[in-house]
């Protein structure tokens, strides 16, 4: 019998891992064995992580004595499994009758061998299909998002998210949110697992590029749904949110582009950015958004010895 482990990556996400754990109870599963669900708690100061219930599931939680970022926490809770098949689940997601049993399904017939990697329709709070999927960055969609260009003119500068498409239909993609990401152990032992130099933010879509480079296709199927709520607890800390997301484009470039191409994106992203993100919240009358800018922008540039002695580690 098949053999899946789920791995839940927690911070202060409140009754919302409850609510994640008690879908995963309700959860059809005739075709597999759920072997084990790991709850990796980053360090969360609302006792979210504390005195839960096993909900008559295989529970392990791991409270981590400090916040080591997703990827890490991710690897931590994926470390020692012998499962065929291993999910990567946010707790603000809730999962329906058939979220596991088909995308599973998907994964054992013998024509999908090649399929590494597979997502599932994911809903937001008012029943509409999210629209989730990624193409890999490229360095020309980075540049439109530092000029603002893709939020002034969405329909011609395009960013990674492929948010033209509708979602309504089942095909291979290049990327499928790491909200809902199945894989197999195989490929995630191939593959070393996440990169923990991205605390948050594009390690999936690392993960989902150097599964294809490895020849491991990346598959979207609408055949079943989860709930995702989307943003998550990081709603909490903008700044913060903003901040590990410019260091990630910042690493993802230097990865995955070359090195002249990457110095180029870093200088804009320093430089110029700012003050586009600035002049878009004066635009918007809002005053907060110009002061979470400022405050990341103050973390980056602080935190710079730290991510550019990171650019430097091989991989």
């Amino acid at each position: 019998m098949l053999l899946l482990d789920i791995i839940i990556v927690n911070w202060n996400s409140g009754k919302q891992l409850l609510d994640c754990l008690a879908s995963i109870t309700e959860a059809a599963r005739t075709s597999f064995v759920l072997n084990q669900v790991t709850v990796v708690d980053n360090a969360s100061t609302d006792e979210s992580a504390n005195g839960l219930p096993n909900l008559q599931l295989p529970l392990k939680i791991i409270h981590n004595e400090f916040n080591k970022g997703f990827a890490a926490a991710c690897n931590q809770g994926a470390r020692g499994s012998a499962a065929d098949y291993l999910l990567f689940l946010n707790p603000d997601s809730i999962l329906y009758k058939n979220s596991l049993m088909k995308p599973i399904e998907l994964l054992t017939h013998s024509n999908n061998l090649e399929i590494g990697i597979v997502g599932i329709q994911l809903l937001d709070d008012s029943g509409k299909v999210s629209r989730t999927c990624c193409r890999f960055p490229q360095p020309n969609m980075f540049i439109s998002k530092i000029l603002g260009l893709d939020r002034l003119f969405p329909r011609v500068f395009h960013s990674h998210f492929m948010s033209e498409w509708d979602h309504s239909s089942s095909r291979e993609v290049d990327h499928v949110i790491g909200a809902f990401y199945l894989v197999r152990r195989s490929v995630f032992h191939l593959l070393g697992g996440f990169d923990e130099r991205f605390f948050v933010y594009l390690e999936d879509l690392d993960f989902s590029i150097r599964a294809r480079q490895a020849g491991y296709k990346s598959f979207y199927m609408t055949d079943t749904q989860a709930y995702h709520k989307g943003g998550g607890t990081s709603e909490q800390v903008k700044a913060t949110r903003l901040f590990y997301s410019l260091r990630s484009r910042i690493f993802y470039s230097y990865k995955h582009f070359g090195w002249i191409t990457a110095l180029c994106l870093m200088f804009a992203t320093l430089f110029i950015e700012p003050f586009t993100r600035i002049i878009y919240a004066v635009g918007k009358q809002s005053g907060r958004e110009m002061v979470e800018t400022i405050r990341a922008y103050m973390m980056l540039w602080r935190d710079s010895p730290n991510w550019i002695r990171r650019i430097s580690i091989k991989t």
